[in-house]
């Protein structure tokens, strides 16, 4: 029977078809890691817009949340996903463990007052590196799989529904939250209400489990390269110095500056210390992908930008759990006369 996954094995003679196929898989996973990212973003804007509505303060912030285009995010999915597609299973593998490495710095050494809102823009900057971990994660499991093509047709059809459910979720919490949870008619929004609070510890478990995986995919692709144990410390050696540097570099550079600015001039330096690095121990292709994943971080960063803006004005550390909306009082029966009493 006809099946795409087997078709090069039918013309063997045509190397190009191999490639043609490889090449069809790399698009494939990078739209399964662009549709991953679109889900992350989209329910990240569900607790926002609820957190802007509940608070009578951001109204402003709430109505620049509700203006974004839909074709505006149709537009960041299609040009994340050739990002993805380009930019290689090598640099991605280094793109996720950076980040991996930056994360539980971070988390490691948050205080208690400022954990929520540093958790939050750590969920907001980790969009990219998402993206290659998802990619990385799916080139290493389907590695040497006779049904490799299909396996990503499955995958991209479940992430394209999930991300179709969270997008249309995102579009009925900003257009209808309000409303029904006033009137308290519709079950999402009145279970958004009472439970929206505990949404960033849900993404922040599936994250923890999405780059637990990417980065155990990233180090075999990365390993697997290496014909003998001095090739892979000549390479772990520098990246694991130069990633220390970055992180220390980095974390005192957001303590002090935590705006967009301070963003773009810490993706500047890590993708200029991956540069130079490989510069010694990497290829010239991988030169080009270290520059590729910089206008995949730049790219993430436009998407988020009024997210971060929010997230830096609204102190979300500080946040109580979301409330009933007020409701109008009923109109009181009659008071019974003094006189009378309950039998």
């Amino acid at each position: 029977m006809f099946s795409l996954p087997s078709l090069p094995s039918w013309l063997p003679g045509l190397s190009s078809l191999e490639w043609g196929s490889s090449l069809l898989d790399s698009f494939l996973q990078g739209l399964v890691g662009a549709f991953g990212v679109s889900i992350l973003n989209n329910l990240l804007k569900v607790y926002f817009f609820v957190s802007c509505a509940n608070n009578p303060e951001l109204r402003l912030e709430k109505e620049r949340l509700r203006a974004r285009w839909a074709s505006l995010e149709t537009v960041h999915l299609a040009g994340l996903a050739l990002i993805l597609t380009v930019i290689g299973a090598r640099v991605a593998a280094l793109v996720v463990l950076e980040f991996s490495l930056r994360a539980v710095s971070t988390v490691l050494s948050l205080s208690k007052g400022s954990r929520g809102t540093e958790r939050l823009r750590l969920y907001l900057l980790c969009q990219y590196s998402l993206g290659c971990g998802l990619t990385c994660g799916l080139s290493f499991l389907q590695e040497g799989s006779s049904h490799r093509t299909l396996n990503l047709l499955l995958g991209l059809g479940l992430a394209a529904l999930l991300s179709t459910v969270a997008q249309r979720l995102c579009r009925h919490v900003c257009r209808l939250y309000e409303l029904h949870s006033s009137q308290h008619y519709c079950g999402v929004c009145l279970g958004l209400l009472a439970s929206a609070h505990g949404l960033p510890q849900l993404l922040g478990r599936a994250l923890a489990v999405a780059f637990a995986v990417g980065d155990l995919a990233a180090v075999a692709l990365i390993n697997r390269d290496f014909l003998t144990t001095s090739e892979a410390v000549r390479f772990w050696t520098p990246l694991t110095i130069c990633y220390t540097l970055l992180v220390i570099y980095m974390q005192e550079e957001q303590r002090l500056h935590p705006g967009l600015q301070s963003q773009i001039q810490t993706v500047l330096v890590r993708m200029g210390g991956l540069f130079v690095l490989l510069l010694t121990v990497g290829r010239w292709l991988d030169l080009l992908g270290i520059l590729i994943s910089l206008l995949g971080e730049l790219w993430c960063l436009v998407g988020v930008r009024s997210l971060l803006d929010l997230c830096q004005i609204q102190g979300f550390s500080s946040q109580k759990p979301f409330v009933s909306a007020p409701v109008q009082p009923r109109p009181s029966a009659p008071a019974q006369p003094q006189g009378t009493a309950a039998s």
